[in-house]
């Protein structure tokens, strides 16, 4: 246990605890590597093995005859809420050095104990399952797992063969180079060498495919609108309702109308985005439209596709037209929802929000900053940034229903409350990755001229300077060269400070 204790106080005490425990963990895998040493060594099974041990806690029981029971738990569980945040956050980050079944074993452990885990904690659990969760992770941690950690892979779990296939792989002639079946094995249908001249087989597959749903990372695209035709039926209660909303005089009227947008959308089997187009719901006053939010969930609803209409179709169109702050009413029943989902809150409120055709304002940078600040980790912020600076457009693709896509753009727009909102982030605690501030820097260059007198932009690349220091050494030339066109109340501190990198 004590050669783990410099590892604990990194996620202890460090502003960037997974940067610094991944640099630890990497010096004792090569360490233990070039050792002889009999002692345990620091690898990546044992980490996760001590993280998984089990451990005995004494609670006081009064319904049992004795005064403490013990509970059996695992030793993650006995850290502070912020460590056991801050390991599993690391462990998503570096999760291709580890077993994913056991990552996965871990997480879903946590969840199971949620009645009294702490909100970070049950936070960063469920983005590690996320992570893991994905398709191809098997076979980028199979690849990847001798090269980063020096372990071997255990032979018996990755490396041998059911019996029923050891027979078979000894054949020279496998239908696939990764699974020892014959051309016989799958029957004359499976495989016909007539095949590879039938182009009727590949325009049909690609019939499919255009037809085929659209996906962001593993969750279905939510953005599509069926070309369908609604029911004159459907159409008709859609109207009754866009009606109603229009209307709203009370909050008790407002949950009743919940349940029926909830029933429609989702009970009946519709495409929610046509049926929300025709409700209207985001014309709702600030009131009722927060009761709505509050009573628009369900109970087995889908992490991102629900959700994701809800804030779309209320919050987001009030948001994207912002001209003086927003009423606190909706903007605390809009946090309050973005907590409980915070996927659906990226992808449909945030993405949107930054992507402003027009660029954010001053009170659409104060939704954003209260938004991130009060809904996701320093760590989650940080992927958002990455991807929205680095990301293509299918990495970012956003959520929102057709009738609002001109409001939004592909593109960044810069403006004097873009550099304010990024101001705000970096002096959140969150650390940007190194792709994250190169982005950063080849856009001060290219805008430096423009925003020569802005006190917002000088501001922006002061804070910059400061907080990635260690990353912008490289970038010296280039920050010398963009500072030196602006002309505001900081460039002189600006300079100095490139100058002390």
């Amino acid at each position: 246990m004590e050669a783990w204790v410099p590892l604990f106080d990194i996620f202890k005490n460090s502003p960037t605890p997974e940067i610094e425990a991944s640099l630890w963990l990497q010096q004792c895998f090569n360490a233990t590597t070039l050792s002889s040493s009999t002692t345990t060594p620091i690898t990546a099974s044992s980490f996760l093995s001590l993280l998984t041990k089990p451990c005995n806690l004494f609670v006081d029981d009064s319904s049992f005859s004795s005064p403490l029971t013990p509970k059996r738990i695992m030793f993650i569980e006995t850290l502070p809420g912020m460590v056991q945040s801050r390991v599993l956050s690391f462990l998503a980050l570096e999760n291709e050095r580890f077993n994913g079944k056991e990552l996965s074993k871990l997480a879903r452990s946590l969840l199971s104990e949620s009645q009294g885990l702490d909100f970070w904690v049950k936070k960063a659990a469920r983005d590690l399952l996320d992570r893991v969760s994905e398709p191809n992770h098997v076979n980028k941690w199979i690849s990847g797992f001798s090269l980063e950690s020096g372990e071997e892979v255990v032979g018996q779990e990755f490396e041998s063969l059911p019996d029923w296939l050891k027979d078979i792989a000894a054949g020279n002639d496998p239908l696939l180079y990764w699974l020892p079946l014959s051309a016989a094995d799958c029957g004359p249908r499976f495989y016909d060498d007539s095949l590879e001249n039938d182009e009727s087989l590949f325009s049909q597959v690609e019939e499919n495919g255009e037809n085929g749903l659209k996906e962001v990372g593993n969750e279905i695209e939510m953005d599509r609108v069926l070309n369908v035709p609604l029911e004159p039926e459907i159409q008709n209660m859609a109207a009754s309702l866009r009606d109603r909303v229009i209307n709203l005089e009370s909050s008790f009227k407002a949950v009743a109308l919940a349940n029926e947008i909830r029933e429609l959308c989702l009970d009946k089997g519709m495409d929610p985005s046509q049926v929300l187009c025709l409700i209207e719901p985001w014309k709702a006053e600030d009131e009722a439209a927060s009761v709505l939010i509050s009573h628009l969930s369900s109970g087995d609803e889908d992490e991102l596709a629900w959700p994701s209409q809800v804030l779309c179709s209320i919050v987001l169109p009030k948001f994207l037209v912002l001209e003086e702050p927003a009423s606190r009413l909706l903007l605390t029943s809009s946090i309050e929802y973005c907590k409980l989902h915070q996927r659906a809150a990226v992808h449909a409120l945030l993405f949107p929000l930054v992507l402003r055709k027009e660029g954010i304002n001053n009170p659409i940078c104060d939704v954003i900053t209260r938004i991130l600040r009060e809904c996701l980790h320093p760590a989650h912020v940080s992927a958002f940034c990455q991807t929205l600076l680095c990301g293509g457009e299918e990495e970012r693709r956003f959520i929102l229903l057709p009738c609002h896509e001109y409001l939004v753009s592909k593109e960044l727009v810069w403006t004097d409350s873009l550099f304010n909102l990024l101001h705000n982030i970096l002096n959140h605690n969150v650390h940007l990755t190194q792709d994250s501030v190169d982005r950063l820097v080849y856009h001060v260059r290219n805008i430096a001229e423009r925003f020569s007198k802005s006190l917002k932009f000088g501001n922006f690349v002061l804070c910059l300077v400061t907080k990635c220091s260690s990353l912008l050494n490289s970038h010296k030339n280039v920050l010398t060269e963009a500072v030196e066109c602006t002309n505001t109340l900081v460039t002189k501190s600006i300079l100095l400070r490139i100058a002390s990198l």
